[in-house]
């Protein structure tokens, strides 16, 4: 049976703490890499290379385009990583880079005539597409919901509750208040309850 509402457990509280811990892991591994460790270079790297596609993949809405544009992420923290003190997690950094990566490349395509407009970027997304979200059994799918909200909900929604970043580093990322960011995760978990409830609705009897 399907839920309409998108409640917060325990099991949701759990898996703050768990993400970060592990965030604090990956933050270590990045101020080790800017000391010049290779094996955490790795670590740092192979720990949000799926993140950052995902994410990327997300805000370009061209998968084609989402493993250059990972690369070109990388690329760049690993070319600053001497300016990374840690003050912020090391996800939050790099997701910053990466949105900057995706800036960049729509002004460079701005000055090319566009090939495609189809926003495929599920195909994507739907690869790491994480299945233990309250609400989105039964068949579901998340990424059809989320598609229905606007692109700054869906990246706030994307950012706190699919990527499990905190408020303040989600604002960070999106560079916008963390107010604007709690103002558009509530709206888009409306939107999305919204959407549930109406999938629940019987089909009235054709007459």
């Amino acid at each position: 049976m399907i839920t309409s509402t998108l409640p917060v457990s325990r099991a949701t509280s759990e898996k703050s703490e768990h993400t970060a811990s592990i965030d604090a892991s990956i933050t270590a591994w990045a101020l080790a890499a800017r000391g010049g460790d290779p094996d955490a270079v790795e670590r740092f790297v192979r720990a949000l290379h799926r993140d950052v596609v995902r994410y990327v993949a997300h805000l370009s809405a061209d998968p084609q385009a989402a493993d250059d544009l990972a690369q070109d992420t990388f690329l760049r923290a690993l070319a600053g990583l001497h300016r990374f003190e840690g003050r912020s997690s090391a996800r939050a950094w790099l997701l910053s880079i990466a949105r900057r990566a995706v800036i960049d490349s729509f002004r460079h395509a701005a000055a090319r005539p566009r090939l495609s407009d189809t926003r495929d970027w599920q195909v994507t997304v739907e690869l790491a597409q994480p299945c233990d979200l309250p609400g989105f059994d039964d068949g579901i799918a998340l990424l059809d919901l989320l598609a229905a909200l606007p692109d700054d909900r869906r990246e706030a929604f994307v950012l706190t509750q699919v990527m499990g970043l905190p408020y303040a580093e989600a604002a960070e990322v999106s560079d916008c208040p963390i107010g604007t960011v709690r103002s558009r995760v509530a709206r888009a978990r409306a939107t999305l309850v919204a959407l549930l409830a109406e999938a629940e609705a019987p089909t009235a009897p054709a007459a």
